[in-house]
């Protein structure tokens, strides 16, 4: 196995992996709440995980890094199949605290690439994530402030987060 360039360099496929699954099941989990003021929050992370993608995209070809791809991949491909295969047997809170869980590592991620950039003396990244933790953590509180949400109706709560057969 070829040795990366530099630790920074190997976070940027999960970071985009993290940011292409933030888009698609942050999305999601809202379109299952409907109409409920909780989705917001989650909409508010889908959006912003749609800006911040643009942006490393940029990023990395900035520091020609072809890893763009393969992360948007991976993302796309492992949200396909909690999609089709484990949303359809888990209930809508087990997968919305998943999509949290998701979310934090995500922080973590980007918290371990700002304190990277910073030691390697990449000003530009180092500032790019400074920016995105400071917008995600509270829109990442937001969201989580919904798990309330679930113990006031238990019923929604315990359904499956997918149906077993659907026309997606």
């Amino acid at each position: 196995m070829k040795e990366p360039k530099s630790l920074l360099a190997s976070l940027f496929p999960e970071m985009f992996q993290t940011e292409q699954s933030a888009v698609t099941h942050c999305a999601r989990e809202a379109e299952r709440l409907g109409e409920a003021r909780e989705a917001q929050g989650m909409l508010a992370v889908s959006r912003h995980a749609t800006i911040a993608l643009a942006a490393l995209r940029d990023l990395a070809q900035a520091r020609g890094l072809q890893s763009a791809s393969a992360g948007r991949a991976i993302g796309t491909s492992l949200s396909e199949l909690r999609d089709k295969i484990a949303d359809r047997i888990i209930s809508a809170e087990s997968s919305y605290r998943g999509t949290l869980m998701g979310m934090r590592h995500g922080f973590d991620l980007f918290t371990l690439a700002r304190s990277t950039a910073e030691a390697e003396g990449d000003t530009e990244l180092a500032s790019f994530c400074e920016t995105w933790l400071a917008v995600r953590g509270p829109l990442i509180d937001q969201a989580a402030e919904t798990l309330r949400w679930f113990a006031g109706h238990p019923a929604r709560a315990m359904q499956r987060a997918a149906p077993i057969l659907s026309a997606r």
